[in-house]
């Protein structure tokens, strides 16, 4: 199973929507998207992010990432994370988001990498904190329902 990183291209984006399988997994992914999620809101999101990435196995797209805030020698915060449902659990999130971490340090010189995930996201929250994320701050938001909810953000923190 040979595994690859690239930047997304348009031709990847109906792929990634696929990925989304219900209005609480769209708001863990993209939380300012309405359901269903749609080429157009996905291709607009990309428009004003940096470094959208793909990880393919076997030259099928299995993954998204990018940067929604990039700074030069600061701060890079990864976004719109997303693993196709058939291959979650395999290791393919953590490796994407290594990649991610790696083109933060290279591309960006970034000093910081952060991440943020929803309480109610518990594969993410299980998850970050074995590839080194540690929380600095939660802030309360609202999801789709107006119900109050845990943005948690994470700072990238290898031991």
């Amino acid at each position: 199973m040979a595994v690859t990183f690239r930047p997304a291209v348009e031709a990847d984006i109906a792929r990634i929507c696929s990925f989304v399988g219900n209005p609480e997994e769209l708001f863990f992914f993209f939380p300012a998207a309405t359901w269903p999620l749609t080429h157009d809101q996905l291709r607009d999101s990309i428009a004003r992010r940096s470094d959208s990435t793909v990880i393919e196995q076997d030259g099928q797209v299995v993954g998204f990432a990018n940067f929604y805030r990039w700074e030069n020698g600061g701060t890079c915060t990864i976004g719109n994370v997303i693993v196709d449902p058939e291959v979650r659990g395999a290791g393919l999130g953590a490796q994407l988001i290594g990649q991610m971490i790696s083109i933060a340090r290279s591309k960006h010189q970034a000093s910081e990498v952060t991440l943020s995930c929803f309480n109610s996201n518990v594969a993410g929250l299980l998850l970050y904190p074995k590839l080194g994320f540690v929380p600095f701050a939660i802030e309360e938001r609202k999801n789709k329902e107006q119900q109050r909810v845990a943005l948690i953000h994470l700072r990238y923190s290898p031991s």
